[in-house]
């Protein structure tokens, strides 16, 4: 997709000023336009189990482990750059990559372990959506009903367009749990000191947590639903620069609201005894005593906007990859004639997702640790195919990876696939032991 024609784009420099004025006018919004995909992947990932995750690790240590949050979002930008650039060169998704240039069988394993794992993040989302509905006193039975239906009628009878300007909408709430730091009142030194300051400790349960960060922020479904919402806006190679703008925006604002929400946890929960969260729903109770009903309802609030968000881009993401995978037609401006396949998939992960996490006393703990082992298994085998389609010169030509990006491309892709195996490890360790 070209910003504006060569020829013009000429004649407007020998132009006047006050149309060279109108063509910086005419790229800033078609930049607007383009923006989107990065930024929804990234803020997906900030879901319900996210949210857990950062709020244990502010309540449990406090800002120790802020620091962690600078090679987690150099290691997402590299990762979502990959895939946004194979997207945007070779106007075809992930799924449809991997089948190619690895096989039926390896295509079908790989989609296996991801329909496994969303499903179960998908469950959590509705159980999200669930908690942060009670938090306001409103039952459960009512508020997820009404959100698969409001999620289903935006996805499926919307055009491309408006689904992306509602999933950016969504990611304003996000904004809560800056507020919501805010409010705690930290110690803005010692957080200025703890996100430069790396900190090393050879007690287990820190090294978990550091895993667990890194493991939340770099997650499957984040990088097939961005390259294939890439392709969806049948971008070219033009339009790179600005496509890395969006993922590197996108990866900005999810990890700060994710180090937001570590350090309004940490500044109350953590400075008050309380070390042990088991939900981003406990997080939000406990901060009642400490900072008051507002703040519980901020949190309350960013639970259910990241959880609504998550419960439409994942399904989204699992009906891309299976569609792609198959070999059937698949994207939002589709109608169910077109891609029934595609809807359906969507459309049956929603509906199962939400009739489970309805079942009264759902063991949420032990189907997030489950859901986080087949995630952390299918992670490396999908950063290595990234990183293999990605540099390959007969598919990405002169815009394969560089000597020196691969190399820290697969650095990045070592690092993270040693963590995620170790957190399977210790999430199987903790099951004996228990």
């Amino acid at each position: 997709m070209t910003l504006l024609p060569k020829k013009l784009v000429q004649r407007l420099r020998r132009a006047p000023s006050r149309f060279r004025r109108s063509l910086s006018e005419y790229r800033f919004f078609a930049y607007l336009a383009i923006l989107g995909p990065g930024i929804i992947a990234a803020n997906a990932g900030n879901d319900a189990s996210g949210i857990a995750t950062y709020s244990s690790v502010g309540a449990g240590y406090g800002y120790s482990l802020l620091w962690v949050f600078i090679p987690m979002i150099l290691s997402l930008v590299v990762v979502q750059e990959m895939c946004v650039r194979m997207g945007v060169v070779t106007g075809q998704g992930l799924a449809d990559l991997i089948r190619e240039q690895f096989g039926v069988r390896w295509t079908a394993l790989i989609m296996l372990a991801l329909l496994i794992a969303n499903t179960g993040v998908i469950i959590s989302e509705f159980v999200g959506i669930a908690q942060a509905s009670e938090l306001f006193g409103i039952s459960r039975y009512l508020t997820v009903p009404l959100a698969v239906g409001l999620i289903w009628w935006l996805v499926v009878r919307g055009s491309q367009k408006r689904v992306e300007r509602v999933f950016l909408a969504m990611s304003l709430v996000f904004f809560c749990y800056v507020i919501a730091a805010f409010l705690a009142r930290p110690n803005w030194g010692e957080v200025g000191a703890a996100l430069v300051t790396p900190s090393l400790s050879g007690d287990t349960a820190y090294l978990f947590f550091i895993m667990a960060l890194i493991g939340t922020t770099i997650t499957p479904f984040m990088q097939v639903f961005v390259q294939s919402s890439v392709v969806e806006k049948r971008m070219d190679v033009e339009d790179l620069p600005i496509v890395r703008a969006d993922v590197i925006v996108g990866t900005l604002f999810a990890c700060a609201i994710a180090a937001f929400i570590v350090i309004s946890t940490a500044a109350t929960l953590h400075l008050n005894g309380v070390t042990v969260i088991d939900s981003a729903a406990t997080a939000a109770e406990a901060f009642v005593p400490i900072a008051g009903n507002y703040a519980k309802y901020l949190f309350a609030i960013g639970l259910l906007g990241a959880s609504l968000l998550a419960m439409g881009v994942l399904p989204l993401a699992t009906a891309y990859s299976l569609s792609e995978a198959m070999g059937f037609e698949k994207g939002l401006s589709r109608s169910f004639r077109e891609a029934p396949i595609f809807i359906g998939i969507f459309t049956a992960l929603i509906v199962v997702g939400a009739v489970v996490a309805l079942i009264p006393g759902i063991p949420q703990i032990q189907l997030l640790l489950v859901t986080q082992m087949v995630n952390g298994l299918l992670l490396p085998v999908l950063l290595v195919a990234i990183v293999l389609l990605s540099g390959n010169r007969e598919i990405m030509g002169k815009h394969s990876n560089g000597r020196l990006f691969n190399i820290f491309a697969w650095t990045i892709t070592v690092i993270v696939s040693v963590l995620s195996l170790a957190l399977i490890g210790r999430a199987i360790a903790d099951m004996f032991t228990s």
